[in-house]
């Protein structure tokens, strides 16, 4: 994989607004369950932020508000000061989901033109950036090819490009090296530094603690729909008298399970 990220403009501009602002953000699916409850988080423009925590924490259904995939009970949710249903605001955040869901009826070029499509971006400019990412995802030779032809390791650098080809402020990706093999995970790390440098804000999700511990300027850990903890990891790791965010990880879940378990039964 070839160095895309010098190829985008540097974001030296730094907004007042954070990249991500949620307030009170609340979501009671039908039935009844409450996924997540009166939460609050603030990722500031240009911040490498980590997000992790169990299955059921809460962290898809946030991701899912956030990109108006799901619809919030109550809360707020900003994208760079702009409400997060806007036109503005939908232009601002790519996504790298963790199941891959990529159009079985479009080629490899045409997922990422229409892609572009969706943002405004002008056609000749589309197809410019389209070439660009299959360069540097090495996808080139596979322009012509359904998405259902692919390797799972090309289908994952397929949706990754998708994510950046409309050059959003604000990245997230949710689990985005699952199942993909140790070159193509350390390729990936690679290109996400390079465009947190230049001022790209990542939000992550994974359940490779060492991953967040290696790129993360900051981590928070969720569980139950609720914050319990969030430093950077050198401040997590002191906090909680741990060698590595994963001895982090254990003691904070096990210390929030057992308030859990106190409050059910008081």
């Amino acid at each position: 994989m070839r160095d895309a990220a010098t190829t985008q403009t540097a974001r030296t501009d730094r907004r007042a607004a954070p990249a991500l602002s949620v307030r009170g953000f609340t979501k009671t699916y039908a039935g009844g369950f409450t996924a997540v409850r009166d939460l609050d988080l603030e990722v500031p423009d240009g911040a490498f932020f980590g997000l992790l925590g169990p299955n059921g924490a809460g962290k898809t259904t946030l991701i899912g508000a956030v990109t108006n995939l799901v619809r919030p009970t109550d809360g707020e949710i900003q994208i760079f000061g702009h409400h997060h249903d806007t036109r503005e605001a939908r232009r601002l955040v790519g996504l790298a989901e963790q199941d891959i869901n990529l159009d079985r009826f479009l080629n490899v070029d045409e997922v990422l033109i229409y892609h572009a499509g969706f943002f405004g971006m002008g056609r000749a400019h589309a197809r410019r950036r389209a070439k660009e990412l299959m360069e540097v995802f090495d996808l080139s030779a596979k322009a012509k090819v359904r998405p259902t032809a692919l390797s799972g390791g090309m289908r994952r650098r397929l949706l990754f490009a998708r994510a950046v080809m409309h050059e959003p402020r604000l990245l997230i990706l949710d689990e985005p090296t699952a199942g993909v093999d140790v070159e193509l995970r350390t390729e990936l790390w690679e290109y996400t530094r390079r465009l947190h440098e230049i001022g790209t804000t990542i939000l992550l999700t994974t359940h490779y603690l060492e991953e967040a511990e290696a790129l993360c300027e900051e981590i928070a850990l969720i569980r139950g729909g609720r914050i319990i903890a969030r430093d950077s990891a050198d401040g997590l790791r002191e906090r909680y008298g741990a060698r590595d965010i994963a001895e982090v990880y254990l003691q904070a879940m096990a210390q929030a399970a057992e308030a859990e378990r106190q409050a059910v039964t008081a």
